[in-house]
């Protein structure tokens, strides 16, 4: 099965996460039309900071990931997706 993660800062308001959580896969969907729907996992993570370390972790394992910066709080990053693999999220709780 086919799974990308989301992760998604948890610092934001509750109603902001599910928001940048669909902006992330709709930018997934713009950049990989091959994914098939097949699961979405929603994962948190801490803050700003804590989702960059994420970005160069996948950057370094050559991961493929896309990002959100939402423009209306200044084009900070809120959430990225992946087609990573379940090892690599383990650590991360449900969002």
């Amino acid at each position: 099965m086919s799974k990308l993660y989301v992760l998604v800062r948890k610092d934001l308001p509750i109603s902001y996460q599910a928001v940048q959580a669909g902006h992330a896969v709709a930018e997934w969907l713009l950049h990989d039309q091959s994914w098939k729907n097949e699961a979405l996992v929603y994962l948190g993570v801490e803050d700003e900071k804590h989702l960059k370390r994420w970005v160069d972790k996948l950057r370094f394992r050559r991961i493929k990931w896309v990002g959100f910066m939402e423009p209306d709080i200044g084009g900070e990053l809120t959430a990225i997706a992946s087609a990573g693999n379940d090892r690599i999220f383990k650590g991360l709780k449900l969002l």
